[in-house]
């Protein structure tokens, strides 16, 4: 017999993992606020921050610009790890956007939304033919490879004074208001963490899970494993082309430093950070890193030693990643309810 009255703790998440993860199913309202509370509440984050310029003035909400450029290229690089295609030169998708957006607006005088849309979209079908070539390499070789061609795009450009040499291409006209280049960056973060993760988790994703697993059994099913992997190619790429596209109306001229070697350290870093295999973990990552990057610049020269102590400290303490370690505990959540 039980004492009257009598109470025990219960995980909030009773039941409700099972039902959403396998059937889809859900018992009220209650379990769906649990489930998509911190989903909504980080998107209304993002697009209310913008609108708080009168208090945080123009260096942060800038700031905020840039944050959400990185979580977008941390999201590509998510994606395009968690199919086996581990890219070690991601700036390559970010200059390669800015570039192209360039040349659309000052050579091709298209309207500069459009010129974005064009550049991202084009951007990331040519650096998908680029790799196509080298999507036979697994593990590291295709890793060195993607590491060595933004390198070699920005020698190429120094020495043949292609794309306006080391002065770049200047003059980009900008691309409405600050809050319009936040909203656009806001909204293609969204859909990129929410429909990237989405795609992982359909049949088309488990088409690309095997062939990171196991390539030569997918190809002895039939599968043209080539063509998947440009097409993961081309898709991952898309958010960091996007990023790159803005900011480069956002600074009115993209250079050499588009390759820049941060913008390939940045995105995996954030990634590990924040916690790999899952897009919202890498967005997660960046939106840690890139304010602190600018909170630490006031160490000068030190800034880049207190930047790699907090980073390691962060690693070593976490090394499951931060996002994962979040959802872990918000999964934790218990309750008294009567026996």
């Amino acid at each position: 017999m039980t004492a009257p009255g009598a109470y025990r703790r219960e995980r909030l998440d009773r039941g409700i993992k099972v039902r959403s993860d396998d059937i889809f199913a859900l018992a009220g309202w209650a379990e769906l606020v649990y489930l998509a509370g911190p989903r909504v509440a980080a998107a209304v984050l993002l697009l209310v921050f913008p609108l708080l310029r009168n208090w945080t003035g123009d260096y942060w909400q800038t700031v905020f610009l840039v944050a959400v450029a990185m979580m977008l290229a941390a999201v590509s690089w998510a994606f395009l790890e968690n199919v086996g295609l581990v890219s070690l030169g991601h700036s390559l998708f970010f200059g390669a956007g800015g570039y192209l957006t360039a040349i659309a607006v000052l050579d091709l005088r298209l309207p500069p939304l459009l010129a974005v849309v064009c550049g991202t979209v084009v951007a990331a079908a040519g650096c998908g033919v680029l790799l196509g070539p080298v999507l036979r390499l697994r593990g590291v070789y295709f890793s060195l490879v993607t590491f060595a061609l933004p390198l070699l795009f920005a020698r190429v450009i120094e020495a043949t004074k292609i794309l306006g040499g080391t002065e770049g291409l200047a003059g980009i006209p900008g691309l409405g208001s600050l809050e319009a280049r936040q909203y656009l960056l806001v909204v293609g973060l969204l859909v990129a963490t929410f429909g990237l993760q989405r795609l992982l988790d359909s049949d088309y994703g488990l088409v690309l899970h095997a062939i990171r697993d196991n390539d030569l059994s997918v190809r002895a099913s039939g599968i043209p494993v080539g063509w998947w992997k440009f097409g993961a190619v081309v898709v991952g790429a898309l958010p960091a082309t996007l990023a790159g596209a803005v900011l480069a109306t956002h600074y009115h001229v993209v250079g050499m430093s588009a390759f820049a070697l941060d913008y390939s350290v940045l995105p995996l870093t954030a990634a590990v950070l924040g916690g790999p295999g899952t897009m919202a973990g890498a967005a997660v990552g960046a939106a840690l890193l890139v304010p602190l990057s600018e909170l630490l610049r006031a160490f000068g020269t030190l800034r880049v030693v207190a930047y790699c102590a907090v980073l390691v400290l962060a690693l070593v303490s976490v090394p499951e990643g931060l996002f994962s370690l979040v959802r872990r505990r918000y999964h934790q959540f218990e309750r008294w309810v009567p026996l």
